[in-house]
């Protein structure tokens, strides 16, 4: 097995485990950030699908499992799958950091879900596609198509959180901060994700091509 190949093996089973304790805790009552509501089981269930930590890391999971199979894999929905899930799971890191983690007392079980997902995997996700991409991918059409699923994140999140009054992370909740307070922190954290873009453009340009044979962003691909 090559390097590359063991690498990303190591990350699909490390976010694998994550999401799989993080949705046994679900099942079995555990809340992270709201300990005095149970909800019915299918309403964990949902909530925890509506999380953008989970997601990123379900795309960490798929784009892991991929470059396992084939680590040269390519195509245009390949490499959005890839953009968004290299910068997805970086800005979870980012924003679990900056804005949730002072909210978090977490103890066994719950501590290692948190940190499997939101330090384990975006670790492991970064230095891998730093160490061996594939790259380049990033073109101006990959970047476009990239910003569907994290807009499109915020204004699901938003409709729902209107129509069911409950929102996955608390600097969402409009009825606690009001409407102005919580676009506006929506266009920071828009802002944040295409800093992370440009970032992840202006590094492809600037480290080497991996693995070798990897085509240039210009070039033609299907997918």
């Amino acid at each position: 097995m090559t390097a590359a190949r063991a690498w990303h093996l190591l990350t699909l089973v490390v976010v694998l485990v994550a999401l799989v304790l993080q949705t046994a805790l679900v099942i079995d009552g555990a809340s992270v950030l709201d300990e005095t509501q149970v909800p019915p089981l299918s309403t964990r269930l949902f909530q925890l699908v509506c999380y953008f930590t989970i997601q990123s890391n379900l795309l960490v999971a798929v784009m892991a499992a991929g470059l396992v199979i084939d680590p040269h894999r390519d195509g245009l929905l390949w490499r959005v799958l890839q953009t968004d899930a290299v910068l997805g799971i970086t800005l979870t890191g980012l924003v679990h950091f900056t804005l949730l983690r002072p909210l978090l007392d977490l103890h066994g079980a719950n501590a290692v879900a948190d940190t499997l997902l939101h330090v384990a995997a975006p670790l492991l996700a970064v230095v891998g596609w730093v160490l061996f991409g594939p790259r380049p991918r990033l073109d101006a059409r990959t970047a476009c198509w990239s910003l569907v699923w994290p807009i499109g994140w915020l204004v699901v999140t938003l409709l729902l959180g209107a129509m069911r009054d409950w929102y996955p992370y608390p600097f969402l909740d409009v009825a606690q901060h009001g409407l102005g307070t919580v676009l506006l922190t929506c266009a920071g954290v828009t802002a944040l994700f295409l800093v992370l873009l440009a970032a992840m453009w202006l590094a492809e340009r600037f480290l080497p091509a991996t693995p070798r044979g990897t085509a240039p962003p210009s070039e033609p691909v299907h997918g």
